[in-house]
Order: C-alpha cells, then sequence, then structure tokens
C-alpha cells in the first residue's frame, strides 16, 4: 500500500485510484483499517476498509466494528480540526 494513495475496484469492477486520509490499528477486533476518499469526487465521502499484512482490502460488515471506526473518525476529524485552528 502506498503512503498517501490506494487503488480499489468499485463494484462496477473499475479500479480507481484513492486518496489515503488515514489508517489506524484496532487491538479490540485485531485488525487495520484504512480510511480513503476519491480526490476528483466534488463530494467525496469517506470510505473504510480493513486490510491485512499484505494489504489486501477487506470490507467491514460487523455493526460494532462500524461503531469503534465511527468514534476513532471522529476524534481523528476533531483533532485535525483543532490543529488548523492554531
Amino acid at each position: 500500500m502506498d503512503e498517501n494513495r490506494i487503488t480499489v475496484t468499485t463494484e462496477e469492477g473499475v479500479e480507481k485510484e484513492m486518496t489515503i486520509y488515514f489508517t489506524f490499528h484496532s487491538d479490540e477486533f485485531g485488525k487495520s483499517y484504512v480510511v480513503f476518499y476519491d480526490e476528483e469526487d466534488p463530494q467525496a465521502q469517506a470510505y473504510v476498509m480493513s486490510y491485512d499484512e499484505e494489504g489486501n482490502l477487506e470490507a467491514v460488515e460487523d455493526e460494532k466494528e462500524w461503531e469503534m471506526i465511527e468514534e476513532v473518525f471522529e476524534v481523528f476529524a476533531n483533532e485535525e480540526e483543532n490543529e488548523e485552528s492554531l
């Protein structure tokens, strides 16, 4: 996985290069996650997938995992907002 870019395959089977927002690891779930978005989309939303040591991506389907991811994302966004206001 490149430091700032990731290639994902869309539901239509098209490979698309995305920008990595941040990555993190959860000891609770024993997984690493990547948060990414499409710079070319003016209304870009963030996507999240887990990944293994080889960089293979896997969809997150567990509701408890999503709750944890949302908490991490909120903390990250708040910290970034605080840094920008300094």
